[in-house]
């Protein structure tokens, strides 16, 4: 029995092993149908594939070909109109800058123009001045004139600060001297007025020297030329003290004028020089500054003085005036006492005037009417006639 069901078994298992080799069998050769059938397929996929991927090319060739003619359409057309405006732009900017150009040619021509024209006018004024400093130094070279022109400034200095009568021009300070002193300005004193001589002088040779000594730079020219400049004017300084000093008809100095500050400064720069001056030849140098501010002091000095001299008239007229105030404080005291008497009588008036009233208090007034008739009747009544009062 177990044989039986082995061989059973055994048959059964050669069957299904039968059975699964034909499947097999089946199944490779389905696979290697389905395999062909695939590689045909995928022969007519890629032939297709290939056949459109081509037409697409085509079409994609053609609008390529489309579109960059477009393009290259368009840029033309493009760079023609840029062309086109980059030549209406230039041709504006040329125009432009042509009439800018013109303009501000046309513009810098006429302030040349303008300027050479200045140039040119300056020059002829520059000439016209040379001409004038030429003049000038013509006039400056000449002693006289030198002198009329020191004068001149210094007569409009004080002309400028005195009173005609406060100076006097050309006059001689020594008695029985023939030598006069430019200006002499009249100082007060106690008998009489005391002169004070002011001469002006311009050394120019000697200062025009220096001056050309600095410039050039050379050291021994310049010693030379300050001790000519100060010698110059010891000796003008020695001439006013000699000629027109002469106390007690002068004052004890002299004054010497310089009419430029630089010529002044120049002097005063000199070590000591001003001080040696004052006390060997008592003369004071003053330049155009100074010498305004001298004048000023002198004025000061006058109208200090001549208040001094009133203040006694004032205490005589103060003393007047106190006495005249008493003789009217009497003449006051007297309308005082008048006026006081002319009161009372007022007063006593009043007192019968109320006394007159208090008696008339019981006289019968009279009616309006009545009255207005007795009034109208004293007043048609000659002036002779008596006046009748009613009887109480």
């Amino acid at each position: 029995m177990i044989e039986i069901l082995l061989a059973l078994t055994l048959l059964v298992s050669i069957s299904i092993a039968g059975l699964l080799g034909v499947f097999l069998l089946r199944a490779r050769s389905a696979e290697r149908e389905a395999r062909e059938e695939l590689s045909r397929g995928l022969a007519t996929f890629s032939q297709t594939l290939t056949t459109q991927i081509g037409s697409a090319t085509t079409v994609q060739n053609a609008q390529f070909e489309t579109l960059r003619g477009a393009v290259e359409h368009r840029l033309e057309r493009l760079q023609q109109d840029n062309s086109a405006k980059l030549e209406q732009m230039r041709q504006t900017v040329d125009e432009k800058l042509h009439a800018t150009l013109e303009k501000r040619l046309s513009e810098s021509f006429r302030h040349v123009s303008e300027r050479l024209e200045l140039v040119h006018k300056g020059l002829g004024e520059m000439q016209t001045l040379a001409a004038g400093v030429g003049d000038l130094k013509k006039v400056l070279s000449n002693v006289k004139t030198r002198g009329v022109f020191g004068e001149t400034q210094l007569a409009a200095l004080l002309e400028q600060v005195m009173a005609p009568e406060q100076y006097e021009k050309n006059v001689a300070t020594r008695p029985g001297s023939k030598e006069r002193v430019e200006f002499a300005i009249r100082m007060p004193g106690q008998d009489r007025h005391v002169l004070l001589p002011i001469d002006a002088k311009f050394p120019i040779e000697d200062y025009q020297r220096l001056q050309a000594a600095q410039e050039a730079g050379d050291r021994a020219a310049l010693e030379m030329a300050e001790r000519a400049l100060e010698t110059r004017v010891k000796l003008e300084a020695k001439t006013i003290a000699e000629k027109y000093v002469e106390p007690p008809h002068t004052t004890d100095f002299a004054v010497l004028y310089l009419p430029f500050e630089s010529l002044f400064a120049e002097v005063l720069r000199r070590p000591g020089l001003f001080d040696q001056i004052q006390r060997q030849h008592r003369v004071t140098i003053c330049g155009p500054t100074n010498m305004l501010a001298v004048l000023n002091s002198l004025q000061m000095g006058f109208r200090t003085l001549a208040i001094q001299q009133r203040s006694s008239e004032v205490w005589k007229v103060l003393g007047t005036v106190k006495s005249e105030f008493g003789k009217f404080a009497e003449v006051l005291a007297n309308t005082k006492r008048q006026l006081q008497t002319v009161a009372n009588t007022i007063d006593q008036a009043e007192v019968r005037t109320r006394q007159i009233e208090r008696k008339l208090k019981d006289v019968e007034a009279l009616p309006g009417a009545e009255t207005q008739e007795s009034l109208q009747l004293e007043e048609d009544r000659p002036a002779g006639d008596l006046v009748r009062l009613p009887k109480v």
